[in-house]
């Protein structure tokens, strides 16, 4: 390991002398947030960036491992929602004074949880909005709004965000998804740092499949 450190996911600074970076896992309180080992965020402040997310809804933000998450990131839960099977979407149980208790969740439009996989990029300011699933190795260009399932190893970008490519082809996604390197131990990753960020895709290609 580098300089003798083991890389450790219950840090909740993993640049020492620098706070505006932390590992989310250490760093959550609410039980309806799932965050997995080395998954970061460029703040010091995690879950202020999850948003109408209450408790009695029951849904949950359930992050991967050794995701990257930029500075401005929102996601927005099911909390944010209003009644649209009535004639006034106003949430009048919200608010002081209005007599009304709160609607049956089966008349709310709750989209499930949010999900995001492993190794995910989500970019500066973009919005990830409820019950989204993004898949394994995706990247969300910066301000974009993701009302829709990503597939694993894509890229999004825009409002809405809209599909700009694959990574990578059909053969080299599936052995990355069988592969899972995010699920190994801290020295076998370490290991394959070389393997992680070569440019050279075929490769990698042919090494996955002697390993597979």
């Amino acid at each position: 390991m580098k300089n003798g450190i083991i890389p450790d996911p219950n840090v909740l600074h993993p640049i020492k002398g620098y706070d505006k970076e932390i590992y989310i896992k250490p760093a959550v309180t609410s039980k309806n947030i799932i965050v997995g080992d080395f998954s970061y965020i460029a703040d010091s402040d995690f879950e202020s960036h999850v948003t109408h997310h209450y408790e009695w809804l029951g849904d949950k933000l359930i992050i991967g491992k050794f995701c990257q998450i930029a500075s401005g990131v929102e996601f927005v839960m099911n909390g944010a929602n209003h009644q649209m099977n009535s004639v006034s979407t106003f949430p009048f149980y919200t608010l002081a004074g209005w007599d009304m208790a709160p609607p049956a969740t089966e008349d709310l439009p709750l989209k499930g949880d949010t999900v995001i996989g492993n190794d995910v990029w989500i970019g500066q300011n973009a919005v990830i909005l409820p019950g989204v699933h993004i898949g394994d190795g995706a990247i969300i260009g910066a301000n974009s709004v993701v009302g829709s399932d990503v597939d694993p190893y894509t890229i999004v970008a825009g409002d809405p965000a809209k599909v700009l490519r694959k990574r990578f082809d059909d053969e080299l996604i599936s052995l990355l998804l069988a592969f899972r390197w995010w699920d190994k131990s801290i020295e076998e990753i370490n290991s394959l740092i070389p393997l992680l960020t070569s440019g050279d895709i075929e490769k990698v290609r042919k090494t996955l499949k002697e390993i597979l």
